[in-house]
């Protein structure tokens, strides 16, 4: 349904689900630099990857879900559930008392997340006709890129002069305002709803089979053998789950993620570059404020202007390619020129150190371009592979490859970097590894053996990447639909 709007309500309208994007999106980059202050209180750094990964998961189980509901019961209450759920959510953040309940309280705070960024898209799709999305899909974009300069200046700043706890107790105004804004501009929208079935058995088994593979590459980062049997026990858990979850999504009438897609080979290949491309843009966001923390003994607000370099690229990348996209119609060159750039800009911040700062900052803003340039190609390019019909389930299956590839990325090179740690004989809850909050600037000797350590993590993470640049070059170059 294309309902016509009188302009101001259609402004009111955007004007709420701006603000819902903007405060879903911000929780992914804002709680990054506060990493290290929640793990020297709470003195746990093996669940460290939990915090964002928990949030990703859920929120990627989530979208779907929402948008299923939102057919059913109509958007504009399923918003309001989602951001109320996210406001409460961040009231738990706030008062956690230990590592545990922060991940449990990031887990819901995802699954209100998941209902604010689908559904603001999914109102989009009913009120406004198809030639005239594309204008407001580029007000999302900015959201998305001002959440990604804002996060981690913003985080820095809180965690350094306040408490990392303020990295939630602002979502609360936030995320009051959110909920009472869309509840005024939302109110009397005509409800477009339509019988659809919510795959629920779909989703427990694709949280199982995920759930245990992220919770079993954890455990081994920890120190646990791959034959142990807690490790073997999740990861039997994760193969079985995910078998079992694409047998039942083979059967299911709705599916959480229809299957039939993978059969198109460009959209594929189109998943797999958005997915490693998430795999290191979502670490790195991550991992670099702990390496330039625990190398130089700098401060939250220090390590937020350090990452600001590879936030700032990611919205420049995004831009530059979808530009591109628009003018040349093909999708492929901006792919794979950002593909080939990612290898080579993590080769240049590995050889560099964090306190050159000018050099260090140009690696990272490549990284952050790099990026960006793949992120909403992909999606214009799966888009364009499959069949119109198939164009709402493809979008959300690109999105569900985009969260799944930074949980991965998280869990994976957090569980890599505390593997590295311990084999270099540094305790996982040293001080030099979580900054200079408690200890100041660590030893010449501790300082060297970090940076040699965080040296092959990050050349670990630009050979991850190269499997992102054979999905890139293997693409079918293909003109896009509607261009000459």
């Amino acid at each position: 349904m294309n309902a016509a709007l009188p302009p101001a309500l259609l402004r009111s309208v955007l004007v709420a689900l701006m603000l819902a994007i903007f405060l879903g999106a911000l929780d992914q980059t804002i709680v990054a630099v506060s990493m290290p202050a929640i793990s020297a209180q709470f003195n746990n750094v093996g669940l460290l990857a939990w915090v964002i990964s928990g949030y990703m998961v859920a929120m990627t189980v989530a979208v779907p879900i929402y948008g299923k509901l939102g057919d059913l019961y109509g958007r504009r209450r399923m918003i309001l559930t989602g951001t109320a759920l996210f406001t409460l959510a961040s009231l738990f953040c706030a008062m956690a008392q230990s590592m545990e309940q922060l991940v449990l309280a990031r887990v819901l705070q995802g699954i209100g997340a998941g209902g604010m960024v689908s559904v603001s898209q999914a109102i989009i799709g009913d009120l406004v006709p198809p030639r005239e999305r594309g204008r407001y899909q580029g007000y999302f974009s900015s959201m998305y890129a001002l959440a990604s300069v804002a996060g981690p200046v913003l985080g820095g700043w809180l965690t350094e002069y306040l408490s990392w706890r303020w990295v939630f107790w602002i979502n609360l105004p936030l995320g009051l305002c959110a909920w009472w804004v869309a509840r005024q501009a939302l109110d009397g929208l005509p409800v477009a709803r339509r019988q659809a079935q919510v795959d629920y058995l779909g989703a427990v088994l694709l949280i199982l089979g995920l759930g245990s593979l992220l919770l079993g590459i954890t455990l081994v980062g920890q120190g646990s053998h791959w034959q142990s049997a807690p490790v073997l026990t999740l990861l039997v858990c994760a193969a079985l789950g995910l078998l079992v979850f694409v047998l039942h999504e083979r059967r299911t009438a709705e599916p959480l993620l229809p299957l039939h897609l993978f059969g198109n080979r460009a959209a594929v290949l189109c998943w797999c570059a958005i997915f490693f491309t998430s795999f290191q843009a979502i670490s790195l966001t991550m991992l670099m404020p702990l390496r330039y923390q625990g190398i130089t003994g700098a401060g939250a607000d220090a390590a937020a202007l350090h990452l600001l370099p590879l936030a700032m690229g990611l919205p420049i990348g995004a831009y530059t390619g979808g530009r591109l996209t628009s003018l040349t119609g093909r999708y492929k060159p901006q792919i794979l020129g950002g593909a080939l750039l990612m290898p080579l800009a993590i080769l240049g911040m590995a050889l560099t150190p964090p306190q050159a700062g000018l050099l260090s900052g140009v690696f990272m803003l490549l990284t952050g371009i790099a990026g960006g340039l793949q992120f909403p190609t992909s999606l214009v390019g799966t888009q364009s592979a499959v069949e119109p019909r198939d164009i709402g389930v493809a979008t959300s299956t690109t999105n569900l490859f985009r969260s799944l590839g930074g949980a991965m990325g998280v869990a994976c090179m957090s569980s890599l970097l505390l593997a590295m740690l311990q084999h270099g004989g540094l305790e996982l809850g040293a001080n030099p590894l979580l900054g200079s909050l408690q200890a100041g600037e660590p030893d010449a000797a501790t300082q060297a053996r970090l940076m040699e350590t965080f040296r092959h993590l990050l050349l670990a993470s630009a050979g991850v990447s190269l499997l992102g640049l054979c999905a890139a070059a293997s693409m079918p170059d293909r003109q896009l639909r509607g261009h000459s």
